[in-house]
């Protein structure tokens, strides 16, 4: 492979460990199994990202909610909500992973080639006060806000590509000034309970490539005509997989593939920076699911950081 123009930063907290019981569906391993196919990439740089802060937090996150959190005084019914057992590493992972969105953030706004990730995020249940579906801060939501209040960015536009609707991101976002929500999910998937979006596109179950790849395009193209975008966050699911336990849909590894291309392609050719969250994928085998994290990687590093885009 030709050496690249550029490198993409890329965030990763498989360091800061979440304890988990033996037996629990949460797939930690992904992480460093991703991590280390990584490593073998000229073009991306791993590093670590910080914490967020209270004062990050704070901006989408009521306060006594992460107080709560963060002491393990939530109850037994908030924290079964979220579906992790309390400890002071679930705490720690959770502030880092919405700092990697944060850095993420700020990473591609402020440098080329306008595009970084998080090699975990994409908490989109969470809520302002509550957490829901592993999901315990909104890292996408946090970092929009923070990159509003700190860097003066207009528009923010999220969009969400897990298989699952991003209720907690569309809650938290409802009303904001110059933010634009927007959802392609499994239609009876999990959160049964949807909160309305700015754009929401609900898909049937079994939907394959081909009404997968028209239904972004046309989300693409309305996007396009809406407003001028100064930040896009993408939440790149490997979840509508075929293979995925708890996807619903019948995504090949190529629909896949041609999805991050179609939205990486929309960035770079209008100028936009683009921060990416992996979100989820709970593929069975897991490879399945790394591989597809991994050609995330890839076709970015195909559109931003081998010469002009053609």
């Amino acid at each position: 492979m030709a050496q690249p123009d550029f490198v993409i930063k890329a965030f990763s907290t498989d360091q800061f460990e979440l304890p988990l019981p033996v037996g629990h569906r949460f797939p930690m391993l992904k992480y460093r199994m991703l991590k280390e196919s990584l490593q073998q990439l000229s073009a991306i740089s791993l590093e670590s990202p910080p914490a967020a802060t209270d004062e990050q937090l704070l901006l989408c996150h009521d306060s006594v909610y992460v107080e709560q959190l963060c002491t393990g005084s939530l109850d037994e019914k908030a924290m079964k909500r979220i579906g992790f057992p309390w400890s002071t590493a679930m705490v720690e992972r959770s502030r880092r992973s919405v700092g990697a969105t944060i850095a993420a953030c700020e990473a591609a706004y402020c440098s080329e080639p306008r595009v970084a990730f998080n090699l975990a995020g994409g908490t989109h249940h969470a809520h302002r006060n509550f957490g829901s579906g592993y999901c315990c801060f909104n890292d996408a939501a946090v970092a929009c806000c923070w990159m509003q209040t700190h860097w003066g960015l207009g528009q923010v536009t999220i969009i969400d590509l897990d298989v699952h609707q991003g209720d907690g991101t569309a809650a938290i976002l409802a009303g904001r000034n110059e933010t634009l929500t927007c959802s392609m999910h499994g239609a009876s998937n999990f959160p049964f309970r949807k909160t309305r979006s700015d754009i929401d596109i609900a898909l049937a179950d079994g939907t394959g490539d081909e009404a997968y790849l028209e239904a972004l395009h046309g989300l693409l193209q309305t996007l396009d005509q809406a407003v001028a975008h100064d930040l896009i966050i993408y939440l790149a699911g490997a979840d509508p997989l075929e293979s995925d336990r708890l996807g619903r849909l019948s995504l090949s590894h190529n629909g896949l593939r041609a999805r991050d291309e179609a939205v990486f392609t929309f960035a770079k050719t209008r100028g936009i920076p683009i921060a990416v969250a992996m979100a989820g994928g709970y593929a069975d085998p897991i490879e399945l699911a790394v591989q597809a994290h991994r050609q995330t990687f890839e076709c970015a590093i195909d559109r931003f950081c081998m010469g002009p885009a053609v």
